[in-house]
Formats: structure tokens, sequence, C-alpha cells
């Protein structure tokens, strides 16, 4: 065979092979919507028997009595909503210092490595656990808080206390993220900077967060997502309790619940089909707060990327 046969076998078994991956790419992505239509598709028809017995009242509804087929979920999106954000607003400023020095001031080194491990350890670490050592550390140190505000009844459980293990559970998201993406800043803009007299926090300042600032804002959608769906620490921590407080001190520290901790505190216990439809709905609305919330997301990294 010559050569130039070689060569047309050898083209025509690459442009094969590409177009057999090409056709794998595109079945793995068919399949990824497909399996994003089946969940939604599921929770609206096992949510059917609530949505017409109870209507859009169901959104706003204040009320969470099972016993009496009474359910509105507003008082668990208030507190999905409020741990989650609270969360987000505690742990961005730590995200993005551990992000900074380890992508900036120590790249290499002993400590660099120690708090890399470190913050990749606290993302490994199953959830329940961070409810356990919270209940034990964190709550007393809460009921102390509460007792010097004068909150009445202080318990040391409630949104405040989920949102501050929340927080420490999502720093490693938006850290990671950040480290990579600050550690991927062209040496070039930084050179050009510091040529012109720039110190070093001037060119963290106005170079490498003005061009990380997308991939930064991804890694805090990131850690909201995490925040949003979290289960089993909430659960633990935040009360458990369906009744809204009369004032913001009484909401913010005292007892709530979430959309998720919810579900998992009573989704064994649903014994008709009302109570069982209710909660499916209430993953339903969880479903569509992280689709909107992300899109909003989406939309922003998109306005400041193509500025």
């Amino acid at each position: 065979m010559s050569v130039k046969n070689k060569r047309l076998d050898l083209s025509y078994s690459q442009m094969k092979w590409e177009t057999i991956f090409k056709r794998i790419l595109i079945a793995m992505s068919v399949i990824m919507l497909l399996l994003v239509a089946g969940t939604l598709i599921t929770l609206i028809v096992k949510s059917m028997p609530t949505i017409k017995s109870l209507g859009i009242g169901y959104l706003w509804g204040k009320v969470w009595d099972p016993v009496n087929n009474v359910y509105g979920e507003r008082p668990f999106l208030m507190g999905t909503l409020l741990t989650s954000f609270t969360a987000l607003l505690i742990s961005v400023p730590f995200s993005y210092s551990v992000a900074i020095y380890l992508g900036e001031y120590n790249t290499k080194g002993w400590l660099s490595n120690l708090l890399k491990n470190t913050v990749e350890l606290i993302a490994a670490v199953p959830s329940i656990i961070y409810g356990f050592w919270a209940l034990f550390v964190l709550v007393p140190q809460v009921l102390k808080l509460e007792n010097a505000i004068h909150l009445v009844p202080a318990v040391g459980v409630g949104a405040f206390s989920a949102s501050l293990v929340l927080a420490v559970m999502i720093i490693p998201y938006a850290a990671s993220l950040g480290t990579s993406l600050i550690r991927m800043v062209p040496s070039s803009l930084k050179e050009g900077a510091y040529a012109l007299g720039a110190t070093r926090f001037e060119v963290i300042r106005s170079v490498v967060l003005p061009f990380t600032r997308s991939g930064l804002f991804a890694g805090i959608l990131l850690s909201l997502g995490r925040a949003l769906g979290e289960t089993m620490a909430v659960t633990i921590l935040i009360g458990n309790t369906s009744a809204i407080g009369n004032s913001f001190k009484e909401v913010f520290f005292g007892p709530g619940n979430t959309m998720a901790s919810v579900i998992a505190n009573e989704f064994s216990e649903a014994d008709h089909d009302l109570y069982y439809s209710a909660l499916i709905e209430l993953g339903l609305v969880l479903f569509f707060v992280t689709v909107v919330i992300n899109l909003i997301g989406k939309r922003i990294i998109t306005k400041y990327t193509n500025k």
C-alpha cells in the first residue's frame, strides 16, 4: 500500500472516530435534557392534587397543618431564602480572601498546600457531621448571643445557627474556583500594571478581580445552589417549626424551617394523598426557585462578560 493510501485510510479513520465522538456528546446532552425534563414532569404530575385543591394560594399560605389538610409553603420559602442568602453574605468575604491569598500572595509552599487541602477537606466532610458539630459547639455560642440581645425565648437553634453552618459548608466552592481563576490571569497583564507603578493591592483590585469577575460570580452561584438544597445540617439546626415570628429578630434568630428540611422530616409521615402531594409541590417550588436564581445569575455573568 502506498504512502498516499495509508494517509487516506488514517484520515478516514480519524473522521470516523470524530463523528462517533460527536454523536456520543450529542447523545449525552440529550440524555441530560431528558433527565431534567423528566424530573420536572414527575414533580408536576405528583403535585397535581395540591395544585388543583389549593391553587396559587399554596404559595403564600402561612399555615402548615397536615392534620387539618391546611398547607401553605410561605414559611418554608422564607426560611430557605433567609438561610441561604445569609450564609452567602457571611461566606463571600472568607471565600474571596482565601482565593486571593492562595491565588496571588502565597501560590506555593507548605502553608499554601495546607490551606488548599483544608479547603478541599471542608467540601468533602458530610453535612450531617457539620450539623452535629454546630449543635454542640456553635449553638451554645448563639444562645449566649440571644440572651445578650434579650431574645425570648432564647433557644440557640434557628435560622441564624443554620446560616452560620451553611456559610462554613459553602466556602470551599467559591474559594476553590476563585483560586484557580486568579492563577489563570495572564502574567503580562499584572506585569504591565506593576511596570506602571501599581501596588499589589491595586493590581488585584484593578486587574485581577475585573478579569475574573464572571468566574467569581459563578462560584457564588455554585455556593448558593449548595445552600438552597442543603438538608441534613439545616434540619438539625433550624428548629423545624412552621410558625413565622412576629418581628425580624424572631424570624432571624428563632426556629424555622426550609423546604428541604420539611421534606426530609415529613415525607415518611405523609399518610394521605394531599399531604404527600403538598410535600412534592415543595420540591417543585424549590426546583423553580433554584432555576430562577441561576438564570438571574447567568444573566448577570453574561452582562459583565460582554462589557
